[in-house]
């Protein structure tokens, strides 16, 4: 569905719902798998998608189009995500270690995260990243997002981006080739 379709609608106080409609049944799943990469539990991915959309809903008036509608949903996501992960660590009093681990035996338990063996590692090597680390990595690899328009979501500096994602990378190889 063409984006300037859903602005329009949004716009529109006679069809703001119809578009928010359109927002979530078009962006929802991508949204969803976003935020489940980075928490890893079904349960507070669901949660967690919801507060986006409630906060897409109370803002909508003030999207000002200097982005792409995805983009500033994305980027909601994102920082939803990192303030998810900042209140269980500090909720718990958990090293970021501790939180990595605990997510890796939920990780472990999902019926919904079925991949292979390889896959499982993969994903057990993401959560000994640091959290924005992961999210460039998740961005860049599952999400096959640009460099720049990871910029915009995350407010960082493409050369930054690149140093994170290179970081991750190396990281992620040291970890799946040892073991």
């Amino acid at each position: 569905m063409e984006e300037e379709f859903i602005i329009s609608k949004i716009k529109n106080p006679e069809t703001k719902n119809y578009g928010f409609n359109l927002i979530v049944q078009e962006y929802q799943e991508r949204i969803y798998w976003h935020i489940r990469k980075m928490v890893i539990d079904h349960d507070d991915a669901d949660d967690l998608v919801q507060e986006v959309f409630v906060k897409v809903w109370k803002n909508l008036d003030k999207f000002r189009e200097d982005s792409k509608l995805f983009t500033w949903i994305y980027r909601i996501a994102t920082n939803e995500c990192l303030n998810f992960l900042q209140r269980k660590k500090k909720k718990f009093f958990l090293p970021i270690n501790d939180v990595g681990q605990e997510l890796a035996g939920k990780l472990d338990q999902s019926v919904l995260m079925d991949g292979d063996a390889i896959e499982l590692k993969l994903q057990k090597a993401l959560l000994k990243l640091p959290d924005k680390q992961r999210l460039v990595f998740n961005m860049k690899y599952y999400d096959d997002m640009k460099f720049d328009e990871i910029s915009q979501v995350t407010d960082t500096s493409v050369g930054a981006l690149k140093a994170s994602y290179h970081h991750a990378v190396k990281k992620i190889e040291e970890f799946l080739t040892t073991d």
